[in-house]
């Protein structure tokens, strides 16, 4: 009898340490934050030296830096081992890779929702600011459905068949000055846009729907005088959204660190730098006093084969090098702050983003 009981004894005592060890070796149980909000940020064509060149300029000082959950994604396209921005961001709205010059379509031209789309589908809101024109790749790549990123017209159209709420950059010629005689904004506006030309107009609006058609084409860089239009389109576009209590995705691009880069431009590069770190700041003490927006950010491709063969942090004078004029294969860097940011840790693929970004902020 004793024996028997010392038995059981035994046994009970040795489940009692072999569960108590499984739950103190396994995962908090809880369910992780989910974030109500995403700002997407993508600089593009910026790679790790970029963004150490303007750490090097800054001494040492940049927003950027102080993120602590960091990723690298995999940029090629379906056809390509070196992507375009065009199926680099396709990518990203999608979770599909594309061939080279494909705007949210497959291989085989077949239409894919975007990010965006499923966004306005569940009752968010949504919103696009560019330092290009909108009807440009990355930022048509999220509105558009075209098997050609340069046809800007067409893609112009695809801005009157979808619910964004707010979006923001140049190319207002291709809503106003367009082959077909079509004037496109009369057409927003019947659509319950304020249609706005210029930074004055976009600050006095509160709420509602925006069309900004800040510039004719392209925004000038900012060493042409753009001056803060990123940041003060992104904080307009921003207090608007967050009105919506369900929720927004935003994305954010600094379209001209590509367009830089490609022409080799090293001081034009660390002012277009700058400009993007300065929006990350403002982006990043947004989402710390908010607690419910979760901030990514990321560049679609490398663009220059830029390298650092000499530089000095410590008095933040620079000598970076270019191989290329055109994009390169490496991969990208990935930061994240906020609900979820843990799951851009480590090596992915571009369009792990966009799975992420549906499972944490559309639940599936």
């Amino acid at each position: 009898m004793i024996k028997k009981t010392f038995h059981y004894f035994f046994l009970i005592t040795l489940l009692f340490f072999c569960f108590t060890s499984v739950d103190a070796a396994s995962p908090n149980p809880k369910k992780p934050v989910k974030p109500k909000n995403i700002i997407f940020l993508i600089g593009d064509g910026m790679g790790t030296a970029q963004i150490y060149a303007a750490l090097t300029t800054r001494k040492d000082n940049l927003n950027i830096a102080k993120f602590r959950v960091v990723g690298f994604h995999k940029s090629y396209s379906a056809n390509n081992y070196i992507t375009d921005s065009a199926a680099g961001a396709t990518a990203f709205s999608t979770g599909s890779k594309t061939n080279n010059g494909y705007l949210a379509m497959d291989t085989n031209r077949k239409i894919l929702p975007t990010i965006l789309e499923l966004a306005e589908e569940k009752g968010l809101s949504t919103g696009l600011v560019t330092t290009c024109a909108i009807t440009h790749a990355t930022p048509a790549a999220f509105i558009a459905h075209e098997s050609g990123r340069n046809k800007y017209d067409d893609i112009a159209k695809w801005f009157l068949k979808t619910d964004v709420d707010v979006f923001i950059g140049g190319g207002r010629k291709y809503f106003e000055n367009r082959e077909d005689k079509r004037n496109l904004s009369d057409s927003l506006r019947k659509n319950n846009y304020q249609v706005v030309y210029n930074q004055d107009e976009l600050q006095a609006i509160s709420n509602g729907k925006i069309a900004g058609l800040l510039y004719a084409d392209h925004p000038p860089a900012m060493l042409a005088g753009r001056g803060r239009m990123l940041e003060k389109s992104s904080v307009k576009a921003i207090s608007v959204l967050e009105k919506n209590k369900k929720g927004y995705f935003m994305m954010i691009e600094s379209s001209q660190i590509d367009w830089v880069c490609h022409n080799n431009a090293e001081d034009t590069l660390i002012s277009e730098m700058i400009d993007f770190d300065n929006v990350v700041g403002m982006v990043l003490e947004y989402a710390k006093k908010n607690g419910e927006t979760l901030v990514v950010i990321t560049g679609d491709h490398e663009t220059g084969g830029y390298t650092l063969p000499g530089s000095d942090i410590k008095d933040g004078k620079l000598k970076g090098k270019f191989s290329t004029t055109n994009h390169t294969a490496v991969m990208i860097p990935v930061f994240a702050y906020g609900p979820g940011a843990e799951e851009f840790m480590g090596f992915m693929e571009n369009t792990d983003i966009f799975f992420k970004f549906r499972k944490l902020l559309l639940g599936y």
